[in-house]
């Protein structure tokens, strides 16, 4: 039998590593959370969305006689669609992500965490399932969940330099959300999305990049490496290199733009030098509006 005693250590044991990630993560939410979440859509529910014309078919007890008798028509009362959805995340927690390129920017993998988790927040407020694919944490709904998945974001273990997106445990016709630098191998980022559209999923894809990766502001002598380092290069001219690093970048970020077209998906790239809200934002409209 379980002591009260131990129950109280336990749950501290769970808690202790929560506050920073989960009350950041509560903020953001905050600056987006505009009103109920709602699917625009007829359906089951308890909450009002339209009127519209009683067609052939539409069964008597359906009809809002009130509505009718302020007209010569007759008219449907319709509720909006609320009925819960499985949403999986996966952040990607290799070491490229722990890349920062100064004190006032934050690591790659630090900001990609907190927009998972206050899209999650959101999601969860509307009364969403939400789970981590690969982490072994199924969608579920309600703010114990939320402690699940900060806790399981807040692990990590022995990662690659670069990450592989992870679509196991995507349920037909469910949506995803995959958050990572994707600098990595292209193939199993394809392979996650081919999968995922074969089952009818639908999601996100937010592409986090430093502003140094971005801008590549390198010149004269530079060695560059991998956050793990079983990657080097050393240079002596190193603003040659930028056109080129600029044109495959712009390359990488067409195909993944491509990939998403095809699969369904939506894409957004967003720097860590920009304040997080904006591409919650986006994230939030984006995960609304896919059906």
């Amino acid at each position: 039998m379980t002591t009260s005693a131990t129950l109280r250590a336990r749950a501290e044991d769970l808690a202790s590593p929560l506050p920073p990630l989960l009350a950041d993560a509560q903020h953001l939410a905050q600056s987006v959370l505009l009103g109920a979440h709602g699917r625009r859509r007829a359906g089951q529910g308890d909450e009002f969305w339209q009127y519209r014309p009683a067609m052939v078919g539409d069964e008597a007890r359906n009809v809002d006689w009130r509505r009718s008798g302020r007209s010569d028509a007759h008219f449907v009362r319709e509720k909006e669609w609320q009925a819960a959805q499985s949403v999986l995340i996966w952040v990607d927690n290799a070491r490229s992500m722990s890349f920062t390129s100064g004190r006032n920017v934050p690591q790659k993998g630090d900001r990609a965490r907190l927009l998972a988790m206050a899209a999650a927040i959101l999601l969860i407020h509307g009364g969403e399932r939400v789970g981590l694919s690969g982490f072994g944490l199924p969608p579920r709904a309600g703010p114990v969940q939320l402690l699940r998945l900060a806790s399981a974001l807040g692990e990590a273990e022995d990662v690659p330099d670069y990450g592989t997106p992870e679509a196991r445990g995507m349920l037909p016709r469910s949506r995803a959300l995959f958050v990572s630098d994707f600098l990595g191998d292209m193939e199993p980022v394809e392979a996650a999305l081919t999968k995922a559209a074969d089952r009818g999923v639908k999601g996100a894809l937010v592409q986090v990049l430093d502003p140094e990766e971005e801008a590549f502001p390198f010149d004269g002598r530079t060695i560059f490496e991998s956050m793990g380092g079983s990657m080097r290069h050393e240079t002596l001219k190193a603003g040659d290199l930028r056109d080129r690093y600029l044109a495959r970048l712009a390359e990488r970020k067409d195909r993944l733009r491509t990939l998403c077209r095809v699969t369904g998906w939506q894409y957004e790239c967003h720097h860590t030098g920009e304040p997080p809200t904006p591409a919650l934002l986006w994230l939030y409209r984006a995960l609304e509006h896919v059906q």
